[in-house]
């Protein structure tokens, strides 16, 4: 489950390779000015411009290698009797009858926004115990402030 992706997910890992790729000439061309600054031992700006390059390559190869190892998944295409990957859920937690709405996503995407549903990955303490849950059933969430009860109240 953790290499789940959805397609706007993996379409938003592919932009930042593009953003990364067209930042890279930039960044060379701060490396060799810097260079010609002369020595090369206190040049604060050569070393920034390099660690800003190791930075760019790095996450370029770790977005790489990380695209290669992902299953997209089209939420649109599985059913919405229950939760699964890329449901948008409604729930209610029993104890302060706090309504929360997340969409449940691999890893890779938890850190993206949208205004209306948090990302959970399906792999999180919450996200798991909601899998195969229809409307209407409860799941517990094991928390260190002990366990909290939810009710689905929607999937989209």
């Amino acid at each position: 489950m953790a290499n789940y992706i959805t397609k706007e997910g993996i379409q938003r890992l592919r932009k930042r390779m593009t953003e990364l790729i067209q930042e890279r000439p930039a960044v060379i061309k701060q490396v060799v000015t810097a260079r010609e600054m002369g020595d090369l031992s206190e040049n604060a700006e050569y070393h920034a411009a390099r660690e800003r390059q190791r930075y760019l390559e790095n996450e370029y190869n770790k977005i790489k290698n990380r695209i290669d190892k992902l299953q997209v998944i089209d939420p649109d295409t599985l059913p919405k009797n229950a939760v699964r990957f890329g449901a948008k859920v409604t729930v209610k937690e029993i104890s302060t009858e706090q309504i929360y709405k997340f969409q449940l996503v691999g890893i890779d995407e938890i850190f993206e926004n949208d205004a209306e549903y948090e990302r959970k990955s399906i792999a999180s303490p919450i996200g798991k115990p909601m899998i195969g849950k229809k409307i209407g059933q409860r799941f517990v969430v094991q928390a260190p402030i002990g366990d909290r009860e939810f009710e689905i109240l929607d999937i989209k």
